[in-house]
């Protein structure tokens, strides 16, 4: 991911409207949510929802599929994917303590372990 494209994901995720969004369809996969539904969960009207939705869509953190007369919206799984991993692997550089907090949160204990560093080498007769 460019940092373009990750500054574009992570300023989508600074609305507290549009954070609600991203946590109201995560857990719903490929099958989402239809406007009308999402809109009235979270008490937007129509025209606010689709300035948020928009934003999400056009950071690469949602997408949309036409049913019938129906729009439903779902998490862009590798959008969403592509912006943490930028996080955890560009930013914080795999750094152990973060990954491992963060595999902490997610309820798995496996243990992240400290990069080794390189071999240090001291020049003879010195």
């Amino acid at each position: 991911m460019e940092k373009s494209q990750a500054l574009a994901a992570l300023s989508a995720l600074a609305n507290d409207a549009r954070l609600d969004l991203v946590r109201l369809l995560m857990p719903l996969g490929d099958q989402g949510l239809a406007a009308g539904e999402i809109s009235r969960t979270l008490g937007l009207s129509s025209s606010r929802l689709s300035f948020h939705l928009a934003a999400l869509e056009q950071a690469g953190l949602i997408r949309s599929r036409k049913v019938a007369r129906y729009v439903f919206y779902s998490v862009d799984a590798a959008g969403m994917g592509a912006t943490i991993s930028f996080l955890l692997n560009d930013c914080c550089m795999e750094h152990p303590e973060v990954m491992a907090c963060c595999l902490h949160d997610a309820g798995v204990t496996a243990t992240v372990a400290a990069p080794v560093p390189a071999p240090v080498t001291v020049p003879q007769g010195s």
